[in-house]
C-alpha cells in the first residue's frame, strides 16, 4: 500500500449513523427501492440509513453514470443519509463514477459485491467479482483512495465459498473499509436455503469494522436475536421490510412485534395506495406504474391474505389493480 493509504489508517471512520447506536438500513433492491419507495420508508419509519438501487458503472465512452442515476445522487433524502451504490468492474473506472458522485453531492459511497446477477457486458460485476479476488486488491485501495466521504462494500460470503469474506478481511482493514454489510450466503446460492448468521458472528469476532447484518431478516424477534447472537453493528432489511414496511419500528419496539390480525387488511390497501400515489408522479404511463406496483406485491409474504395478493400480481391493468386495491379499503 502507498504512504496515502498507510495515512488513511489513521483517520476515525466516518459513519453514516450515530456512534453508540444499532442502524436499521433499508436495503438497495433493484427496480423496488426507487426514490418514491425511500420517501414512503422515510415518511413512515425512519430508516436509520437509506440507499440507492445500484448504479451501473460503463467502462465505455466518457459517461460513467446515467444521467437518471445522477439525479438520485443526494447526501441524504429528507434527512436521511443516503448511500450511493455503485456495480461495475475496473479499478479505474469505478474511481472514476465515485469521483462522479461526490461531485454531484453524495458522502457516501458503497461498492456492490453481493448482487448474484452481477454481469454488464462481458466483464464481471457485482458479487461477480468475488470470482476474481485478485481484481479486489485493484479496486478497493484505488476506491479508498478516491472517496473522501464514506467508503463501503457490500458483500456475500463468497462467490461458491462461504468462508472467502475471511481471506478478504484483511484487504478491507487495510484499505480502511468504514463497515461492511455482509449476507452471509455465497453467489452461487442465490437466494436458495437460509442466510448463515454464524459466518456474521465470525466476521464480527475477526475485525473492527463495523459489520451490519443482511440476509432473512422478516421478523422482529428474528432480527433482535441476528443482533445479539452476532454482536453486528446494526442490521440491513430489504425483502422482510417490503413485506413489511412496519418492521422497523417493531425492531425498536414502538409496534407489537408482529402485525395483528385486524390491521392486516388496513395496513396493505395504505401501503400498497401510498406507492400508487407515489409511483404515479415517479413513473410514465400506466404500465410502467403497475409493473413498479407488482414487483413490490410480489414480496410480501402473507398467508392470510393470499388471495387478495395474487389477485394484485395477477392484475392486466393498472384500472383493475386499483380495484382490488379499493375492495381492500
Amino acid at each position: 500500500m502507498s504512504n496515502a493509504s498507510d495515512n488513511m489508517l489513521n483517520t476515525p471512520a466516518r459513519l453514516p449513523w450515530k456512534r453508540g447506536t444499532t442502524p436499521l438500513m433499508l436495503a438497495p433492491m433493484q427496480g423496488v427501492t426507487n426514490r418514491a419507495t425511500r420517501a414512503l420508508f422515510i415518511d413512515w419509519v425512519r430508516p436509520d440509513v437509506v440507499f440507492s438501487e445500484f448504479m451501473r458503472v460503463s467502462a465505455v465512452g466518457r459517461k460513467r453514470l446515467a444521467k437518471s442515476d445522477l439525479r438520485d445522487v443526494a447526501a441524504s433524502e429528507q434527512g436521511t443519509p443516503l448511500v450511493v451504490q455503485l456495480v461495475g468492474h475496473g479499478h479505474d473506472t469505478l474511481s472514476a463514477a465515485a469521483k462522479v458522485v461526490e461531485a454531484v453531492g453524495a458522502e457516501h459511497v458503497n461498492l456492490n459485491l453481493g448482487c448474484p446477477y452481477g454481469r454488464m457486458t462481458t466483464s464481471a460485476t457485482g458479487g461477480k467479482l468475488l470470482q476474481t479476488p485478485h481484481a479486489l486488491e485493484k479496486i478497493v485501495p484505488e476506491l479508498r483512495r478516491s472517496i473522501t466521504g464514506t467508503f463501503s462494500i457490500k458483500l456475500r460470503a463468497g462467490y461458491d465459498d462461504p468462508n472467502q469474506i475471511f481471506d478478504l478481511l484483511p484487504l478491507f482493514a487495510e484499505c480502511n473499509v468504514d463497515f461492511l454489510i455482509l449476507h452471509p450466503r455465497t453467489v452461487i446460492q442465490e437466494y436458495a436455503g437460509n442466510a448463515d448468521h454464524t459466518i456474521t458472528a465470525k466476521v464480527v469476532r475477526k475485525t473492527r469494522i463495523p459489520i451490519i447484518a443482511n440476509g432473512d431478516i422478516r421478523s422482529a424477534a428474528g432480527g433482535l436475536r441476528i443482533l445479539h447472537e452476532t454482536g453486528a453493528a446494526g442490521l440491513m432489511l430489504g425483502r422482510g421490510a417490503i413485506s413489511d414496511p412496519l418492521l422497523f419500528e417493531r425492531l425498536r419496539g414502538n409496534l407489537p412485534a408482529a402485525i395483528q390480525p385486524e390491521e392486516r387488511t388496513a395496513t396493505l390497501y395504505r401501503y400498497l395506495h401510498s406507492l400508487l400515489e407515489r409511483y404515479q408522479t415517479l413513473f410514465c404511463g400506466e404500465a410502467q406504474v403497475l409493473s413498479k406496483l407488482k414487483g413490490v406485491v410480489l414480496f410480501i409474504c402473507d398467508p392470510e391474505l393470499d388471495p387478495q395478493l395474487i389477485g394484485l400480481r395477477k392484475a392486466k391493468t393498472l384500472q383493475n389493480f386499483t380495484k382490488l386495491l379499493d375492495d381492500l379499503g
